[in-house]
């Protein structure tokens, strides 16, 4: 895998939204292998790299699960 944004690769995760990302990063809750990053834009290599919030590693999601629903035929009852 190819390196990728913090907030891209935190968003992916589930920890939030990119927007909110950011701001997690800018504030310092963020460390990458053992730094702490307040810097947007930076790059990290999801296979190497440990990112750590609050204290937990995250980790990161490449299993989607992708449901498809369909509508049910539309049944009309007329009273006669």
């Amino acid at each position: 895998m190819e390196e990728e944004r913090l907030q891209k690769f935190l968003a992916s995760a589930g920890i939030a939204s990119r927007r909110k990302c950011e701001d997690l990063i800018v504030s310092g809750k963020i460390t990458v292998n053992g730094e702490t990053i307040t810097k947007l834009g930076t790059k990290i290599n999801p296979n190497k790299d440990i990112v750590m919030y609050n204290g937990k590693r995250v980790e990161y999601k490449t299993d989607k699960i992708y449901i498809l629903l369909n509508k049910p035929i539309r049944i009309c009852y007329y009273n006669k």
